[in-house]
């Protein structure tokens, strides 16, 4: 912006929390935009989206990180490892936390890992359109002897509920510094890894626990064909043959279904019309295998 203010600040947050309790909302809330893939199965941010916020006075570049929880497989080690990773490079780290359940043993696992974190932990109350006001104390003071936090937001992600007073309170703390990215940038991430989680998305609505998380999508091209069509090209990878069946449907209507539905996120990403073209293929125990982790774009060296 070539008005920028001499104090202009810009800086990193984190948002960390147990999978599930509304990270991908939140950011697609702050950024305006459907950039991260939104799905109530737990665990679907596998890498670090970013979503970025400008304004004339800041910019504030928002790290979303998988989901904290105990791994049980490689990738799910990989997943905890890129969460905390990023602990240490932020200005600030939202702790997001579902008011409407107890604490658990996932929050409590976070909590400990936050515990050796030198940048301040904001603790933000998500949802709290569905609780009493009353609630609420009680379970600001239950996280609070836990940890001591340098601001607690309560807010509701799903209705913006108080999300521009948790904007406001991170500003306090953003250091002075340049606008990294265009104020029309919304996130540095390529085109493939957002078309291809957006495929995830789908995929995940529709298939429920038929297909865990065991499937990866591959997009392997995007492309203007001489029809003037963006032509996408993407491969689904499933761990079993019949994870393929369920994926591609009854006469290919599952498939099908998820390729439509796919089709019109991805055009307004674009903000083009595309062509979709979806495969399936099995590959199996892809998840416990390094090369397959590396060519799915899971590297580990980055971290």
């Amino acid at each position: 912006m070539g008005n920028q203010q001499s104090n202009y600040k810009s800086g990193f947050v984190s948002l960390v929390g147990r999978p599930n309790v509304g990270k991908s909302t939140l950011l697609n809330r702050l950024v305006g935009q459907k950039i991260a893939i939104m799905s109530d199965k737990a665990q679907t941010t596998r890498n670090k989206i970013q979503g970025i916020y400008t304004t004339d006075k800041e910019q504030i570049i928002f790290i979303d990180t998988p989901g904290i929880h105990k791994p049980k497989h490689r990738l799910g080690d990989f997943m905890v490892r890129t969460a905390l990773s990023t602990f240490n490079e932020v200005d600030v780290i939202l702790f997001l936390v579902n008011v409407t359940e107890k604490r658990g043993p996932g929050d409590n696992f976070v909590i400990e890992k936050l515990k050796t974190i030198e940048s301040p932990v904001f603790l933000v109350l998500n949802k709290i359109d569905q609780v009493h006001p009353d609630e609420l104390l009680p379970i600001i003071e239950d996280y609070a002897k836990e940890l001591d936090f340098a601001e607690i937001v309560p807010i509701s992600a799903i209705d913006g509920n108080n999300v521009e007073r948790l904007v406001e309170t991170i500003g306090k703390y953003l250091p002075e510094g340049p606008q990294f990215y265009p104020e029309d940038q919304v996130s540095d991430h390529p085109e493939y890894f957002i078309v291809s989680e957006l495929i995830r998305e789908k995929i995940l609505e529709r298939t429920r626990e038929e297909v865990p998380h065991s499937i990866a999508v591959i997009v392997e091209s995007i492309k203007r064909n001489e029809n003037d069509k963006v032509e996408v090209n993407a491969v689904i990878v499933v761990e079993r043959q019949s994870q393929k069946g369920i994926i591609i449907g009854k006469g290919g209507k599952m498939l099908k279904d998820i390729g439509m539905n796919a089709r019109k996120d991805i055009e307004a990403l674009l903000g083009d019309k595309i062509y979709l073209e979806l495969f399936v293929k099995v590959q199996s125990d892809w998840r416990d295998k390094q090369t397959y982790l590396k060519d799915y774009g899971y590297n580990q060296d980055d971290y």
